[in-house]
């Protein structure tokens, strides 16, 4: 089963302001960018099933869970909604989408998130933090939106879940909200296929520690890493780290559209001269999804990936400034994959950015991730110290490379 953000089984809440202070203009852009949100999602019976509140003095259901079960469906419903005018009751809203709506849903038993998106563009005339701690409760996840410069941004703390950073999102006015689009569909997409915590820095990051999936602590033998402080495992042909993605430490729900895939590893003779798949998902079937290839007869890396709509594809890195990943010393290898562009960075200097064709999310329920050679069963002669992927593409700028000496 092809998996990822667009089949993502949620079940999405939209709460939009509805006031006076919207205006009948803007009001239409609201429900326009609602209607690009969900674009990015497939919207059905075994996917994302989506519902509308408009709020005021009092919030109305427009679209209830489980009516529209298709993608054209839904936006003819959305650009159908009426424009309330009123006060801004944002608190009530909440109440009304915890206790009315969310039970309504005859998926309570297989929706894997329960997601309410705010989007007020003013101070509330109730109190926002006893409904919104509420719904908290109810395993129900807060994002804010913010549009305008009336908004109070601690009101909007209040409402979302935490880290604010992450949860609370701004758009200067109603004009310039689709700037925020892409945002909010990553962010989307992380609560969709992220479920696991990495502890970076003061901060936890969603993503997955792939040498916890891979059990390479387990099965590798311990050794010194790049630093005194850094502990690192060395890789042989005699072990297999092949393991099944739905296991919950490594691709449940498949991959986000976006990640940064970041790897510390030192190549010992012969693998610097060899091509090996550092990672890699493939499907039953044995066809590659994703996969990290590095090509020491080359001096290049190639990045291959695949989606529910797109062909094959693959970009190899070819510059002077990925020899030395081959000099048997300690490296950090990053790729920034975007939609359409992924970007190699090495001991954090950035070494080349390649385009992609558009792509959906890389698929992967069931599948299998490897680290092996190329055409082959044994896994390759590699010391790894650090094996991740982080789901906010961000963190691409907040890893460094100061592990390497």
């Amino acid at each position: 089963l092809l998996i990822g953000c667009r089949t993502a089984v949620n079940d999405l809440l939209f709460i939009i302001d509805g006031s006076w202070s919207v205006g009948y203009e803007d009001f239409d852009t609201a429900k326009n960018w609602l209607i690009n949100v969900t674009s990015g999602f497939d919207i059905g019976p075994s996917y994302t099933q989506a519902a509308v509140i408009q709020y005021s003095d009092a919030p109305r259901l427009e679209i209830p869970f489980g009516q529209y079960w298709t993608n054209q469906e839904l936006i003819s419903a959305i650009k159908n909604i009426k424009y309330l005018g009123g006060n801004t009751q944002t608190g009530r809203a909440i109440k009304f989408g915890t206790e009315e709506v969310f039970p309504t849903s005859q998926r309570a038993n297989t929706a894997k998130n329960r997601i309410a998106i705010v989007i007020t563009d003013g101070k509330s005339q109730d109190f926002v933090i006893d409904p919104s701690e509420a719904a908290r409760a109810q395993n129900i996840i807060l994002f804010a939106v913010g549009v305008g410069s009336e908004i109070t941004e601690s009101e909007l703390i209040a409402i979302a879940n935490k880290p604010s950073s992450t949860y609370v999102l701004f758009a200067e006015d109603y004009t310039t909200i689709e700037k925020i689009r892409e945002a909010m569909q990553q962010k989307l997409c992380e609560e969709s296929v992220c479920p696991t915590r990495i502890p970076v820095a003061s901060r936890d990051e969603k993503g997955f520690e792939l040498m916890v999936g891979l059990k390479i602590k387990q099965k590798a033998q311990k050794i010194a890493g790049s630093l005194m402080s850094e502990t690192a495992y060395m890789l042989t042909s005699v072990t297999d780290f092949v393991e099944n993605t739905s296991h919950r430490d490594v691709f449940p729900e498949g991959l986000p559209t976006s990640y940064v895939f970041v790897a510390t590893l030192r190549l010992n003779p012969p693998t610097i001269k060899e091509a090996f798949d550092l990672w890699r998902i493939l499907s039953r079937s044995g066809i590659v999804q994703v996969a990290v290839t590095l090509d020491g007869k080359q001096k290049a890396v190639t990045f291959t990936t695949n989606s529910i709509k797109a062909d094959l594809q693959k970009v190899t890195f070819r510059n002077s400034g990925l020899q030395k990943l081959f000099n048997e010393e300690w490296h950090q290898l990053k790729l920034l994959v975007m939609a359409k562009k992924v970007t190699l960075f090495l001991d954090d200097v950035q070494i080349q950015n390649l385009g992609l064709r558009s792509k959906d999310s890389v698929p992967c329920r069931s599948c299998l991730k490897q680290l092996v050679l190329l055409g082959s069963t044994c896994t390759v002669h590699i010391e790894i110290q650090k094996l991740r992927l982080y789901c906010d593409p961000q963190q691409s700028e907040r890893e460094t490379a100061c592990e390497i000496y």
